[in-house]
C-alpha cells in the first residue's frame, strides 16, 4: 500500500520499485488471480450441483457419514472425502476458467516435439487442449467426478489436470485455490441443498468469454439441510 510505499521512500540509500503503476498491476493481479478465478470455480460448480442433483445428493451423503454435522471442515479432511474431491477436481477440469495460460519465453534454441523453437518464441500453453484431451479423459466433454476415481471409489490424481497452467511458472496461488475450492464447496453443501427456483425448468451451461469463462447469471435456491 501507499503507506509501506512511503516508509520505503523515507529509508536512507533506499530505491524504492512500488509506484502507482505498480500498484494497479499488483491489484488487477490480486482480484483476476486471487480472488476472481475461485468464486467463479464456485459459481460452476454450484451451478452443476443444480444441473446433476445426483451428484449432489452423493457428495452430500459422503459428507454426512464422514464428517457428521458440525465438525468443522480442514484441507486435510480431502483425503476422507474421495468423491467429494473427485467433484471438486471435475469442477475446475470441466469449468475451464483459463483455457490458456500466460505466455512463456523462450529463453534458448530447443526442439519441442521433433518441431524446432528459436530462442525469444512466445510460447502460449494450451490448458482446454489437455482438460479436454479424449486420449486422456474417458468422456471429456461431460461432467464426471468418476474420472478422478478408481474402480473402489478412491481418489486418484490425473497427470492430465493442469488447471494451474504447467512448467516452473505455475499459478503462484494453486495451493491456497486449491484449499478454498475445497473447503468453501464442501461446507456449502454440507449446510445447503441447491436447486432451481420454482417455475425455472432450465439453465444454461454455456459460458460468457471474459477473462475467465464464467457462467450466465442464473438464481438458484439454497434450501438449509
Amino acid at each position: 500500500n501507499f503507506n509501506f510505499y512511503h516508509h520505503l521512500q523515507s529509508k536512507e540509500g533506499a530505491k524504492p520499485k512500488y509506484d502507482e503503476e505498480n500498484l494497479v498491476y499488483v491489484i488487477n493481479d490480486l482480484f483476476l488471480g486471487g480472488s476472481e478465478t475461485s468464486s467463479t470455480t464456485l459459481y460452476w460448480g454450484l451451478l452443476y450441483m443444480v444441473v446433476n442433483p445426483d451428484i449432489q445428493v452423493k457428495v452430500q451423503k459422503e459428507l454426512d457419514a464422514v464428517l457428521g454435522p458440525s465438525q468443522l471442515i480442514c484441507y486435510e479432511d480431502r483425503r476422507k472425502l474421495p468423491y467429494t474431491n473427485a467433484v471438486v477436481h471435475e469442477i475446475q477440469r470441466f469449468s475451464n476458467i483459463v483455457f490458456v495460460g500466460v505466455p512463456r519465453l523462450c529463453v534458448r534454441n530447443t526442439t519441442l516435439l521433433g518441431f524446432p523453437v528459436k530462442k525469444g518464441t512466445i510460447v502460449i500453453p494450451n490448458i482446454a487442449s489437455v482438460l479436454y484431451d479424449p486420449e486422456q479423459w474417458e468422456t471429456p466433454r461431460q461432467f464426471n467426478p468418476g474420472h478422478f476415481l478408481d474402480k473402489e471409489g478412491n481418489f486418484i490424481p490425473r497427470e492430465a489436470f493442469l488447471p494451474f497452467s504447467a512448467g516452473h511458472r505455475v499459478c503462484l496461488g494453486e495451493h491456497l485455490a486449491r484449499t478454498e475450492l475445497f473447503i468453501f464447496f464442501a461446507s456449502l453443501l454440507r449446510a445447503f441443498t441447491f436447486c432451481l427456483p420454482e417455475g425455472v425448468t432450465t439453465i444454461s451451461t454455456e459460458p460468457v468469454m471474459g477473462g475467465t469463462l464464467q457462467p450466465h447469471p442464473y438464481r438458484v435456491c439454497a434450501i438449509p439441510r
